[in-house]
């Protein structure tokens, strides 16, 4: 166990998660009350390592380091009921992004909420900070894509670049992080690292190895795709021979992380099968490598896991380790019995041997393509 060095902020409060995109949506921001429900019934904020802070919107200065003025308006004015073009960013009724009373505020929020990690981080007031709202990572500079409208991640990472600080930025959701590669392809001050279920099964379909990046950024943007059903064991060696290596080849200022759960076995949207303990893992891993850590939340649309899995990763940021066995009332929210898997998932011998041989694969490339640009053997 890491024990912390300093305070482990968690930018939230229940404002953040009153809004619905749509009767029937997947993207229900509900999950984050269970998440902070969960955490506070553990004792989460009264450790001495804890540090809760409300969050605030974000400004257009900030968002505009990133998206365009147009794209912007156009948002404020479809979330006030005003004409727009909608469809012409991003926006439908029926698609993963729909139009919503109040859209605007609740995007400014949740952007503004993992900007503040970023300058809690940036000014020294805390070791590692979550915005467990935060991790939008499809949003793109002049649209809106898989339920995300503002894309966080960037614009929180460009508050560290104009502090002139370095980043890595790793994202763990099942799905490709493609608007945060988009947005630092050709920039070798930012590092992305995406571990997702290979686009040939799953949106946004991007993600491929070859994406490396572009004229002097080659080599600075990194892709593990994997093989549907990709268990701990396979998913763990795969991670550990990747993405340790080139954060340190790198040596950042900060380590972004963007800790999507949807890669948790019992996703309805996706077809990866960690557990609570190959999720933990990874996190861990993560936060124990010594450097500044800004973490996002992101997908996860079992609202059961993605409570225990952000209460999992919370917990490893304040240096506790909770106990299996939920605190009372926990039930009121969750259906699991336990915070971590008692039953692990069984995968079928020959789909495991699949994604073991894909995987393979993968990161054979990755060692061919982008070891050497970082100066690894």
């Amino acid at each position: 166990m890491t024990v912390p060095t300093g305070k482990a902020a968690y930018v939230y409060d229940d404002v953040l998660s009153g809004h619905v995109l749509r009767e029937g949506h997947p993207m229900r921001p509900v999950r984050l009350r269970h998440t902070y429900a969960l955490l506070r019934a553990y004792g989460a904020f009264e450790d001495e390592h804890a540090l809760l802070v409300p969050p605030r919107p974000a400004t257009l200065d900030e968002l505009t380091t990133f998206h365009t003025e147009e794209y912007v308006e156009t948002v404020r004015r479809l979330s006030g009921g005003e004409e727009a073009d909608g469809d012409r960013h991003g926006f439908s009724a029926h698609g993963d992004n729909p139009v919503y009373e109040g859209m605007y505020e609740a995007a400014l929020l949740s952007t503004g909420a993992s900007v503040q990690a970023a300058e809690l981080i940036a000014d020294g007031e805390a070791s590692s900070a979550f915005a467990p709202a935060g991790g939008l990572h499809h949003a793109m500079r002049g649209w809106a894509s898989g339920f995300c409208i503002f894309n966080d991640p960037v614009v929180a990472i460009n508050v560290l670049r104009r502090r002139g600080l370095r980043v890595v930025y790793v994202d763990v959701d099942a799905h490709h992080g493609d608007g945060v590669q988009a947005a630092f392809y050709r920039d070798t001050d930012v590092m992305t690292v995406s571990v997702h279920e290979s686009g040939r099964w799953l949106f946004p379909g991007t993600g491929a190895v070859n994406e490396v990046g572009a004229g002097e950024a080659a080599g600075y943007s990194v892709n593990l795709p994997l093989f549907p059903y990709t268990g701990d064991d396979v998913y763990l060696d795969a991670f550990e021979r990747v993405v340790p290596p080139l954060i340190e080849a790198f040596a950042p200022d900060v380590l972004a992380v963007q800790m999507g759960a949807d890669a948790y076995v019992t996703d309805p949207l996706t077809h990866l099968a960690l557990s609570t303990h190959g999720y933990e893992a990874v996190v861990r891993r993560l936060g124990g490598m010594g450097y500044p850590l800004l973490a996002f939340g992101g997908g996860g649309y079992d609202l059961d896991a993605t409570a225990r899995c952000w209460t999992l990763a919370y917990g490893s940021m304040v240096g506790r380790e909770w106990a299996d066995e939920l605190p009372p009332g926990s039930d009121a929210y969750l259906t699991s019995l336990h915070l971590r898997d008692a039953v692990l998932p069984q995968i079928e011998p020959q789909l495991h041997e699949k994604s073991r041989e894909f995987v393979g694969q993968q990161v054979a490339e990755i060692e061919r393509l982008i070891f050497p640009v970082h100066g690894l053997a």
